[in-house]
C-alpha cells in the first residue's frame, strides 16, 4: 500500500493534534497527541477516550504549577468537544499523583513572591474548582486509572472521578495530617458520599494508608487488577464508556449529583422525569430500541 494520507491537523488553543500513525490500514482510527503546553501533562484522544496522564514520575506525578494549569485547561476544552465521550485520568511510572508538590512548597516559601491571604485562598479556589470541581461535574463520564500510591490532593482528583480502577499495589492515603494540612480538592465530600463521614473522619485524622483490598471493600474503587492487567481492562471499560448513550450518561450523572446535593424526594423525582422523557426524544434512544427488537448491538452516536 501506498503512505498513509495526511489527515488534517486540528488546531485550536487547547487541542493542537498530531495523528497517530497506524500500524496498518486496518487500525486507522482518529487517534490524537494533544499538546498541552507542558510535559507535566500528556493527553491523547482515541476513539472517544481522552487520556490524561500526569507526567512527572520523578515526582510520584505530585501536582506542579503547570500540571494544575494544564489539567484545568483540558478540561475545559473537553467539555466543550463532542469527540470527546469519556475522560481518562492516570499517572505515569508507578504513581498516580502524590498530590501538591511539598518540596516545591518548601522552596516557594523560601524564594517566592508573598502571596496576600486573600490572593491565596482565591487562586486555590479556582483551581480545585476547575480540576476537581470539573471531573466531578462534567457532563461525561470520568474513569481514575490508579496504578500507585494515589495521596492528598492526589487522592482527592481520583476520587473525583465517576469511577475508579486500582492496581493490586496501588493504595489511598489522605496524608494532609502528615503535614499540617486539613485537605483540599473536594476529598472531605467525595469520600464521605463513597463511604460515609465516620469512616473519613479515620482517615483523614490518622492519615493510614489504604490499600487495594480495602479500598474494594470500602467502596473506594469499583475494580482492582494486578499491574500487568491494569491497562487492558481500564482501556476496556473505558471503550464501553466512550461508545455508550452520551446523552443518556450526562444526564444519569447530573441526577445522581443531584440526588446528593439536594437530598429532596421531589427535587430528584420532578429532574429523573425531565430527563427521562428527553432521553425517549433522542436518536440514541429510538435506535437502541430498534436493535433490542432486531436482537442486535445498539450504536449510539450522541444524538
Amino acid at each position: 500500500m501506498g503512505a498513509f494520507p495526511d489527515v488534517p491537523v486540528r488546531n485550536s488553543k487547547h487541542y493542537r493534534y498530531t495523528l497517530k500513525q497506524p500500524n496498518t490500514l486496518r487500525d486507522i482510527t482518529m487517534a490524537f497527541e494533544i499538546d498541552t503546553g507542558t510535559d507535566h501533562l500528556l493527553a491523547t484522544l482515541n476513539e472517544g477516550v481522552l487520556t490524561l496522564t500526569l507526567n512527572r514520575p520523578e515526582a510520584r506525578n505530585a501536582m506542579s504549577r503547570e500540571l494544575v494549569v494544564a489539567l484545568s485547561e483540558q478540561l475545559n476544552a473537553a467539555e466543550q468537544n463532542v469527540d470527546v465521550r469519556c475522560i481518562v485520568l492516570t499517572g505515569a511510572g508507578s504513581a498516580f499523583c502524590a498530590g501538591g508538590d511539598v518540596k516545591n512548597m518548601a522552596q516557594q516559601q523560601k524564594t517566592g513572591r508573598k502571596s496576600t491571604l486573600d490572593e491565596a485562598i482565591h487562586r486555590q479556589r479556582v483551581s480545585q474548582r476547575a480540576t476537581a470541581g470539573s471531573l466531578y461535574k462534567i457532563p461525561k463520564p470520568t474513569l481514575a486509572v490508579i496504578p500507585g500510591a494515589a495521596a492528598g490532593a492526589g487522592m482527592s482528583l481520583a476520587l473525583a472521578c465517576d469511577m475508579r480502577i486500582m492496581s493490586s499495589k496501588a493504595f489511598f492515603t489522605t496524608a494532609f495530617a502528615n503535614v499540617g494540612f486539613s485537605g483540599d480538592y473536594g476529598g472531605t465530600l467525595f469520600m464521605s458520599q463513597l463511604i460515609g463521614t465516620a469512616k473519613t473522619r479515620e482517615l483523614y485524622f490518622l492519615s493510614e494508608r489504604v490499600n487495594s483490598e480495602q479500598s474494594l471493600a470500602l467502596g473506594l474503587t469499583n475494580w482492582v487488577e494486578e499491574p500487568d492487567a491494569l491497562q487492558a481492562k481500564a482501556t476496556e471499560i473505558a471503550k464501553r464508556l466512550a461508545s455508550g448513550p452520551s446523552i443518556a450518561f450526562r444526564y444519569m450523572k447530573e441526577n445522581i449529583n443531584r440526588a446528593h446535593a439536594s437530598g429532596d424526594v421531589d427535587d430528584c423525582l420532578d429532574l429523573e422525569a425531565t430527563h427521562h422523557i428527553h432521553c425517549a426524544a433522542t436518536e440514541d434512544h429510538k435506535n437502541a430500541v430498534k436493535a433490542f427488537v432486531e436482537k442486535r448491538k445498539p450504536e449510539f452516536k450522541g444524538l
